[in-house]
């Protein structure tokens, strides 16, 4: 965590952080007596993050899937897939 600011800051100038985040697309955590309480991060970037922590949790999901014995093998999937266009034709 390279960006760093004290709660001061944060009072003293909000519109400057946000815009430093935004313009950097980095977060900047904020301290409380020396200690990390929270981090400012511009929307666009927070969104991104969500959508990649989303896909993380469908990733792990499916590997979860997979040692438990559910799903296809790759060779099974294509198999399922080429016999369903063939039934489409």
């Amino acid at each position: 965590m390279d960006d760093i600011e004290p709660i001061t800051v944060l009072k003293r100038d909000a519109a400057g952080l946000i815009e430093r985040a935004s313009v950097r697309r980095a977060p900047i955590v904020i301290t409380q007596n020396g200690r990390a309480t929270a981090v400012l991060q511009d929307a666009d970037s927070y969104a991104e993050d969500r959508r990649a922590f989303a896909l993380l949790k469908l990733a792990i999901q499916g590997e979860r899937d997979i040692a438990e014995g559910h799903g296809l093998s790759l060779a099974a999937h294509r198999e399922a897939m080429q016999a369903r266009l063939r039934a489409g034709r």
